[in-house]
C-alpha cells in the first residue's frame, strides 16, 4: 500500500532516461542519470514531509527502499545503505 507522497524512480524503456515519479501521478520528470533521478526524488520528498523512495534498477527489480523526512523507518540501526 503505498501513499501519496511515496515516489519510484524507474528507467524508462522507450529512450533509457531515468524517470522520478510520484506513485499516484500519471507522468514523472525525466533525467539523464540516475543518480540526478534520484536526488530530485530525495529533494521532493523531504520538502513533502516524508514519505518512501523507492529505486528500481536497470532490469527493473527494486534496487533500495529508502524512508525519508519523518518517516517511521522499519529498521534504521540496521540500515547501512542511507
Amino acid at each position: 500500500m503505498s501513499k501519496d507522497k511515496d515516489r519510484t524512480i524507474y528507467r524508462r524503456s522507450s529512450d533509457n532516461k531515468w524517470v522520478d515519479k510520484r506513485n499516484d501521478a500519471g507522468r514523472g520528470f525525466v533525467f539523464d542519470t540516475q543518480a540526478a533521478a534520484i536526488a530530485s526524488g530525495r529533494e521532493k520528498l523531504v520538502n513533502a514531509g516524508g514519505g518512501e523512495l523507492t529505486v528500481k534498477g536497470r532490469d527493473g527489480k527494486i534496487r533500495s527502499k529508502d524512508t525519508l523526512g519523518g518517516g517511521n523507518d522499519p529498521m534504521p540501526p540496521r540500515d547501512r545503505e542511507h
